[in-house]
């Protein structure tokens, strides 16, 4: 794991890199994060495409030896509230003990030939801490196809608090392992002793 201080001024330096309102983005990262020390982050920047406007948005994510903090910055066009485009940036600092799942999902190709260390084409990092879950609902049935009875209803909860999808393409290869570093490290904070 890196020294604090070289770990603190590669956040930076990636917020930066990012080229996102860094200004913006980094003051409300810090203030966050507070004094603590940074473990690992993740500084995500995605362009997407909305009718007929460009739209980005960033996303920090940062690990800390007793949080996980998430941070979101958006820019809107100018609307019926503003005259100018404006930026709109939440963080949300969650204690690891709160994080209930990790999970990473890895796109590689040619998986007959994949060899160990080879870099997925992408990944998507989705973690869960309860604030927010997804419900599927759909009536349920006995597998009988002349069945005419009411079974109630079945359903899934699922843990659906931030995905992330990163892409070799879209993101650079730099991106993936961080992400994947990110989501390893997250997982081994989130361990609790038995």
């Amino acid at each position: 794991m890196a020294k604090t201080g070289t770990t603190t001024q590669g956040l930076r330096a990636a917020i930066e890199r990012s080229g996102y309102y860094p200004t913006l983005v980094a003051e409300a990262v810090e203030a966050a994060v507070g004094g603590e020390p940074v473990t690992s982050y993740l500084v995500h920047q995605e362009t997407t495409f909305d009718s007929n406007e460009v739209r980005r948005h960033v996303t920090v994510l940062v690990l800390t030896g007793t949080r996980f903090i998430v941070s979101h910055t958006d820019e809107q066009p100018a609307d019926g509230t503003s005259s100018s485009p404006y930026a709109t940036t939440s963080t949300e600092s969650v204690k690891l003990q709160r994080i209930s799942s990790v999970v990473l999902s890895r796109v590689v190709a040619d998986p007959e030939t994949y060899t160990a260390g080879t870099l997925p084409r992408e990944v998507v990092l989705t973690i869960g801490w309860g604030a927010v879950s997804r419900l599927d609902m759909e009536p349920a049935t006995c597998g009988d196809p002349n069945c005419e009875a009411d079974h109630g209803y079945t359903g899934s909860s699922t843990a659906d608090d931030l995905s992330l999808r990163v892409s070799e393409a879209a993101d650079g290869p730099d991106t993936v392992r961080q992400t994947l570093a990110f989501a390893q490290a997250l997982s081994e904070a989130t361990v609790t002793p038995s």
